[in-house]
Order: C-alpha cells, then structure tokens, then sequence
C-alpha cells in the first residue's frame, strides 16, 4: 500500500521534469496491479494516477498512463485480463504521473486522445505549480507523446459494448481535464479533478482552480447515478458520498481563504492564522495546510489560471 508520504513525494517529483524523475524513482521497484472495477471495466495502479482499462474484443482503451518507464509494466498486467492492443489511450490531463507513458503507447500504435488543452500543453511545455512557492518546469514532449484526437467539450468511443465518454471539466485541476465515463459498467474516472489524498493540488499555471473543481464535479454528480464507481486520479474506489464530502471541503476551504482576503489579510497573516487547521486532516506529505492556502490565496486574489467555464 502506498504511504500518505510516498503518494507526496512520487506527486511532488511528477510535476517536475521527466528526466530528475526517472533518476529520482526506482521503478524497477514499481509493482503494477489490475483490479476489477465493474463489468469489463478495470483499474490499474503502480506508481503515478489510478488508470483505467476497457477490455473486449475490439482492444483495449487505457484511460491514463502513469509514467514512461512503467509501460512495459503496464503491458504486462493488461496482458494478464486481455490479451488485445491497446488501441486507444484518453489522457484525463496533461502531468507527467498521467500522461508519461503516452510516448510508449503512441509510439507503438495506439491514438492518443485529449482535450484540445492537453495536446498544447504537451507540445509547448511550460511551468505548473501553485501559482506561488511551488512551481516547476514541464518539457515539450515528443510526436509521438502528443494527442492525435483532441476535442473541445466532449468526445464518445464506441468500442467492447460500452459508450465511453470523455467530457472537459474546464478549469478544475487544470485546462484541460477530462472526466471519462463509461454508462454501460456504471463507472466513471475523475482524473485529478477528484483525488483522495486530502489537499488538493491545483495547478493554477496551467489553468486550474477550485472553482472550476468544485463546478465540475457537480456536473458529474448531477449526470451519473447514485450507485455509480468512482476512480479517483489518486486512491482507492470511490463513491458518490465521497466526491461530496470533498466539494464539502473545498467550499468550505475556499471560504475561509476568501474571508480572510476580505479582511484584508495577507497570505503570510492566513498562514500564521492557520486559516484553513479545521480540516488539518486533510494535510499531507504533499499539500500541506499552508501549500493549500497559498493556492487558494493565488487563485482568489486573480493569480494566472483562468476564469472558471460555465459547464453545460
């Protein structure tokens, strides 16, 4: 089981440059398993975001694909549930913990599919981070790493008897995430847009916010049934019950960050005042009280990230 510390420090190290990553991690200690979610649905974890797999007679749709060097770790345990291709690969964002391994699935024939943000952000590089003290460096990555099929809004594959549909959650975790749904196993992937380590990180360089967050996955409850499976970008299985406790927190987190900026406090004055020690439960190895703080403090104050999209 991945500790609260490791899940910080293997985030941490996924918001930096692949390289120091790869150098960082030992991945030949990585240990990638394939669980059933429900019907042909299933979900693999190593080390980097939960992945989800449909299987059937058509090949296999891979939503996400963790690091570069897990590919082959990743092939291995499909081929333990499904001996077809991977044809196609949906990426629910653009970092590297999810979308690493594109080069390696791509390149070996698979179509990689993206909202339209995600293919620019691979492209180009650029800085991700909070907005503030935690910021790093993504490269431009490879033809081959790059989306061939982007969409805007919303996109459906029809393949193994399930309709799956990727549909954008603008300005959530960032510009470009995409929640992936699949009606027919009653099972839906959230990307990072919802998480279950505590915090939080929002990428406010690349277009993410609370609000857009909170917007998106009101949407999403608001469209699948009660009973639906959650994969979360991070941990185990969820339930709907659980994504509402955690729209419950950042409503509440946000609030006070924003209070505390109408009273005219700084963000050194909401840290010393720890602002946000009612839901220190939520604090981890990774975002910390004051990381969070800092990023709703970047967001709320109008720091780079983009107004949140209205979601139809």
């Amino acid at each position: 089981m991945t500790t609260k510390w490791a899940l910080g420090a293997v985030l941490a190290l996924a918001i930096g440059a692949p390289q120091a990553l790869a150098q960082a991690q030992d991945f030949s200690k990585v240990e990638v398993k394939a669980a059933k979610v429900a019907g042909n649905v299933y979900m693999l974890t190593g080390a980097g975001g939960n992945i989800a797999a449909v299987v059937g007679p058509d090949g296999i749709v891979i939503v996400d694909d963790q690091f570069l060097p897990l590919a082959d770790k990743i092939r291995a345990a499909l081929k333990g549930i499904s001996d077809q291709p991977v044809r196609f690969v949906i990426n629910t964002h653009y970092h590297y913990d999810h979308a690493g391994g594109n080069a390696a699935f791509g390149g070996a024939g698979a179509t990689i599919v993206a909202q339209d943000n995600v293919r620019k952000r691979l492209a180009a590089g650029g800085i991700m981070g909070n907005g503030g003290s935690m910021k790093q460096t993504s490269e431009a990555q490879p033809p081959a790493a790059l989306p061939i099929v982007t969409f805007g809004h919303d996109l459906t594959l029809h393949l193994n008897g399930e309709t799956i549909r990727a549909i954008h959650a603008p300005h959530g975790h960032t510009d470009g995430d995409a929640i992936v749904y699949f009606p027919r196993a009653n099972v839906v992937h959230t990307g990072d847009v919802f998480v279950t380590y505590g915090f939080p990180f929002i990428d406010i360089p690349g277009g993410g916010t609370s609000a857009g967050i909170i917007a998106g996955l009101e949407a999403m409850l608001a469209h699948v049934p009660a009973d639906v499976k959650i994969i979360p970008g991070h941990g185990p299985v969820s339930a709907p019950a659980d994504v509402r406790k955690y729209i419950a927190m950042l409503k509440a987190t946000r609030a006070a960050v924003q209070a505390g900026i109408k009273s005219g406090k700084s963000l050194e004055a909401l840290k010393a005042a720890k602002v946000l020690a009612p839901w220190q439960a939520n604090a981890g190895g990774f975002i910390t009280a004051d990381l969070f703080t800092e990023t709703l403090y970047n967001e709320l104050t109008g720091q780079p990230g983009g107004a949140p999209v209205k979601h139809n």
